[in-house]
């Protein structure tokens, strides 16, 4: 039977609650168990493809195509568990069953409420990812913090998940703030208060993460587990990296945090090995190149906004370039204000544009694909990105001035993207196209190169509605766009500029898969080329 580590969070969000699960079930995976991951989110939507990535960062999208949180980008990132639909959880997911349930009379006419019904689907749930996966140790984030009225059924049903399963077969690990006052002096009132509410909802953490700017020292330790009734031993530090959030690993290993968890599970205690982690932060310390990479969002965008891109350059810069990533954001609606346009693309070895939504920013975007494309820099361009290749090339060098996306210009006469339904003359569905898909590379063709596939076929995962309309792929392959990529459908996946030293446009999404000991070839093929594009 599985064990069970239920992380929750208190004090403020944002502390880290993801990261420090992931470094958890990395550390557990290092000393030889297998681990399984989820995410219980307490808000109301079903998942998060319709929520703004500005407001709560990057959708993440699994293999069977589920649009998550972005921690589970950081769960794939951080371990090699295969993350599924049923790794993650809403309240939206949870009242949606429940209510199914109700009308179709499968509670025999009792009355619905939230203790049992809701709680018996959040631990059954729960308890689901343990049995399909059969991991020793399924690791289960709490969303929000503790106090959140959202959060409480939640919190409730992993009080009662703690109780029945007993002590050995689950643990309480709770991250909170410490934080350091002006005059350096560090309190831990607040998290005082913060396990005093975890108490009063009946679970007492078993282990205590305390995020602070630097390492808690033995009597603030001693303190602390005094006042929250836990063992000296069981309060540990999650400090701010200097460089990395990979550092985390080691830093908990470091204090013993992965020995503390595989005794309180009673685990049969086995070597770690972490050479995976110390491996990767050699090299950073080490590099032999410096990249710079520009990418292009629709507005300032936050880092959250295209966290997997970001961590997939970074891995593809350690692991696979040897060399130290410099990103350079540019907004593009400033590109589109008719200033100067050269002083934002200064300095830069290569550009990526990644998936946007919406017309926000859209002529800046086209602006920065015909500078790199005129001054033979880098590029990688991301499922918009990709699609923005196509109309900058119909209406720069074809001269269709009126070439859009019927995303953004419905009644144009050359809508060289659109919905697949579109392109067939049917109703308009807008099916989202999502998860894994077979994709089949042009033989000769600088992408297939790079992947050096068997049988020119390899699996992406996808998040998109529109798509580019094959019907003008003669016309922009005559002026130097090649359709290089299919998928099984018959439709374009990926594009390159002929006669330019690197320009690739990819319909998926490479950077879900992306890991730092494996980065994405794509990545390593698009910086490689950046290096060698600023030592010439």
């Amino acid at each position: 039977m599985s064990k069970y580590i239920i992380v929750t969070g208190g004090v403020c969000s944002s502390l880290g609650k993801g990261v420090a699960a992931s470094s958890v079930g990395s550390l557990l995976e290092c000393s030889g168990f297998s681990v399984a991951m989820m995410k219980c989110d307490p808000y109301i939507n079903v998942d998060a493809g319709n929520m703004s990535p500005y407001q709560h960062g990057e959708v993440y999208v699994t293999e069977d195509g589920a649009e998550t949180d972005l921690d589970l980008g950081n769960y794939s990132r951080f371990t090699g568990v295969t993350l599924t639909e049923a790794n993650s959880v809403t309240t939206g997911k949870i009242y949606s069953e429940v209510i199914k349930n109700e009308r179709a009379g499968r509670y025999n006419g009792r009355t619905v409420q939230v203790i049992p019904h809701i709680t018996d689907e959040i631990k059954r749930r729960i308890l689901a990812v343990g049995s399909r996966s059969n991991a020793d140790v399924v690791i289960v984030e709490i969303g929000g913090t503790v106090g959140d009225i959202e959060s409480i059924p939640f919190l409730e049903a992993a009080r009662q998940l703690i109780r029945e399963l007993g002590k050995g077969n689950a643990l309480a690990m709770h991250l909170t703030l410490v934080p350091i006052l002006p005059g350096g002096e560090m309190k831990t009132k607040p998290t005082q208060h913060s396990v005093k509410n975890m108490q009063e909802i009946g679970i007492q953490p078993d282990v205590l993460l305390c995020r602070a700017e630097v390492p808690l020292d033995e009597g603030m330790r001693k303190k602390i587990a005094l006042f929250c009734n836990v063992s000296p031993d069981a309060v540990f530090s999650s400090i701010d990296v200097d460089r990395t959030i990979y550092e985390l690993p080691v830093s908990f290993h470091n204090q013993g945090l992965d020995a503390c968890i595989i005794a309180k599970l009673n685990l049969k205690s086995q070597a770690t090995d972490i050479s995976i982690w110390t491996d990767f932060l050699k090299k950073i310390q080490a590099p032999k190149h410096i990249v710079r990479i520009g990418i292009v969002g629709q507005k300032n965008y936050l880092d959250d906004c295209y966290k997997s891109v970001r961590e997939s350059l970074f891995h593809a810069a350690v692991t696979g370039c040897n060399a130290q990533l410099e990103i350079k954001k540019i907004d593009a609606e400033i590109l589109e204000s008719g200033v100067d346009i050269s002083p934002f693309f200064e300095g830069i070895d290569g550009l990526l544009i990644p998936g946007n939504y919406g017309q926000r920013g859209f002529l800046g975007l086209l602006i920065a694909v015909k500078y790199v494309r005129e001054k033979n820099i880098p590029y990688l361009g991301i499922d918009l990105g990709m699609q923005i290749m196509a109309i900058e090339t119909a209406r720069s060098l074809l001269h269709w001035q009126d070439a859009d996306s019927t995303e953004f210009i419905q009644s144009t006469k050359h809508p060289i993207i659109s919905l697949p339904e579109e392109q067939f003359g049917l109703a308009s569905a807008g099916i989202m196209k999502l998860g894994n898909c077979t994709v089949t590379l042009q033989p000769n063709s600088r992408i297939a190169t790079v992947y050096n596939a068997a049988n020119y076929k390899i699996q992406e995962r996808h998040r998109s509605k529109y798509s580019f309309d094959r019907r003008y792929a003669d016309e922009l392959s005559a002026k130097g766009l090649q359709s290089v990529a299919f998928a099984e459908d018959g439709m374009v996946e990926a594009f390159e500029w002929t006669n330019h030293p690197w320009g690739i446009g990819v319909q998926f999404h490479p950077e879900f898969v992306s890991r730092p000991s494996k980065p994405h070839p794509l990545f390593v093929a698009f910086l490689l080329a950046a290096i060698k594009y600023t030592e010439c």
